[in-house]
């Protein structure tokens, strides 16, 4: 705020900021985890999945709409009638395969390049499902993919021993395998994946190709495969370091199972059932499981142990593949360490269930999904509430929360739109607003709100004295100027104690023009 001020023809301005200040753009991108997404860097060089880069690039991407099966909540939907007979049935095909496999396995698998959209296209010869491939303008079998020249490859780099890249893509030592491959075009909002990706010579050879729209729940054709037998995407389904980092994976994740059946369920496209089987008891590709909500995840687990548990409780995992364990994927992320390891046999089978799923127009897909609106930004004075005006529709629950600020805020009634904020410190405060209705992706939105204080500006002599109140716990800055433009500090780093203070500007006084401000530091 700024008050102008007036003392023996000397012009004197007054500013009461707060540091940092957040700024939310008209068209505010919250995910569905009611996490406010900044803009996605602009992607110049292909970028490998491990990277601090390539986190700062996936942690502001929507990856798939809000109400995508991979971010949709199961968390309160029923079960299906036969979930403890499918549960035992995973258990008993497991067993037949080996010891040790009645446990969650997290195993280090998809990794993605991060590539310009205007990443040069390369020839992909798909030698075994030409007619199921998104060729993306080739002619088959070839499609034209935007494969940049370090295009990782399934396991690569925590998997693969002392071999290079160059020598992974390759497969040098002819270890063969499912060979996964993911290029991610986050400005155009595009995904590819392959599967038994190799490169020979100087061209790639894969054995299908998909393409998936980022910003689209569009499926492939029913009966396709894709890089995972259920023809799902797998970029969404990945668990990466960086969300882990955050303390939530924010998605469901593709799960493993021995045995699959016939009947691929939504969102899935295509079956991969050994032996034809048509038990209900045996899960479809597709099929939902999820951790049960009573399941206590240890206090001594990591941040990153608990962000997979919270999300497999509340996004839970769809069947993707068959395969000898039960299984999820993780990015073969080197910068892990043993940050997962607790996970390793110690959550049973037993401790997931198998929910109904919703199809395509069920759910969060179907009509009627409730909106919010925060409104506008505000600066009040400290000491005068802010008064909100918030809006919904079809909502059965509305929820004021306070999303960043300096200290806490109190809500006149934070189960209305329309209500008020009140402030102790001032600051830069964002304040969200939550619509939901139990069925739907719950809608955000979030308003910044302002609070400043007025500081009072008296000469003593040649001096001048800066007094302003402040708060315990913050700290201050006290910074002049003769032109608005150039600042140069009085105090700083003073630490607040909850009564008025004081800072004296020598010499202030005898300055032509003289601009002060104070910031609150934290």
């Amino acid at each position: 705020m700024i008050a102008p001020m007036q003392r023996r023809s000397v012009p004197l301005l007054l500013l009461a900021l707060s540091l940092p200040t957040v700024i939310l753009a008209d068209g505010q991108r919250i995910n569905q985890e009611g996490r406010i997404l900044g803009a996605v860097p602009v992607v110049t060089t292909p970028t490998l999945f491990n990277t601090a880069a390539a986190d700062t690039v996936t942690s502001a991407m929507q990856i798939m709409p809000l109400d995508n099966p991979w971010n949709e909540d199961v968390s309160a939907l029923p079960l299906l009638s036969n979930s403890a007979a499918m549960i035992a049935q995973i258990e008993a095909d497991l067993a037949a395969k080996g010891s040790n496999r009645q446990n969650l396995r997290l195993f280090s698998e998809m990794n993605f390049v991060l590539v310009p959209d205007g990443q040069a296209t390369q020839p992909v010869q798909f030698f075994n499902y030409p007619d199921e491939s998104d060729l993306n303008g080739g002619t088959s079998p070839y499609g034209l993919y935007p494969i940049p020249s370090n295009l990782p490859v399934e396991t690569w780099p925590v998997g693969t021993g002392s071999l290079t890249l160059s020598q992974w893509q390759q497969d040098s030592t002819n270890q063969g395998g499912d060979r996964h491959s993911i290029t991610v075009q986050p400005g155009a909002g595009y995904l590819w994946e392959t599967w038994e990706t190799k490169l020979v010579g100087t061209a790639w050879r894969a054995s299908n190709g998909a393409q998936f729209n980022l910003n689209s729940d569009t499926l492939r054709p029913a009966g396709w495969t894709s890089g995972d037998a259920a023809g799902l995407p797998m970029f969404p389904a990945l668990v990466r370091y960086d969300e882990c980092q955050r303390g939530m994976v924010e998605h469901a994740m593709r799960l493993v199972v021995a045995h699959s059946r016939l009947g691929p369920i939504y969102p899935a496209t295509h079956a991969a059932s050994v032996g034809n089987s048509t038990d209900p008891n045996t899960p479809a590709m597709g099929q939902r499981l999820r951790l049960n909500a009573g399941f206590a995840i240890p206090a001594n687990y990591t941040t990153q142990e608990k962000a997979v548990l919270l999300a497999l409780k509340k996004y839970g995992a769809l069947v993707a593949d068959n395969g000898g364990f039960f299984s999820i994927s993780i990015t073969p992320d080197d910068r892990y360490g043993s940050s997962l390891d607790h996970i390793l046999n110690s959550v049973p089978i037993s401790s997931f269930e198998v929910v109904q799923s919703t199809g395509p127009t069920a759910g969060p897909r179907s009509p009627g999904a409730p909106t919010a609106d925060a409104g506008p930004d505000l600066t009040v004075l400290l000491g005068t509430p802010a008064q909100l005006q918030g809006a919904t529709t079809n909502a059965t629950t509305v929820t004021w929360s306070q999303y960043s600020g300096s200290a806490p805020v109190t809500f006149g009634n934070a189960a209305q739109a329309a209500t008020t904020a009140s402030f102790t410190v001032p600051g830069t405060y964002t304040l969200m607003l939550s619509a939901a209705d139990g069925v739907h992706a719950v809608a955000h939105s979030a308003v910044v709100v302002r609070v400043v204080f007025t500081p009072t500006v008296a000469p003593s002599g040649s001096d001048e004295i800066t007094s302003f109140p402040t708060n315990a716990g913050h700290h201050y800055r006290v910074e002049w100027s003769n032109d608005l433009i150039t600042w140069s500090t009085v105090a700083d780093n003073l630490a607040g104690t909850g009564v008025t203070m004081s800072v004296t500007h020598t010499g202030g006084y005898t300055a032509t023009r003289h601009f002060y401000r104070v910031s609150v530091l934290d």
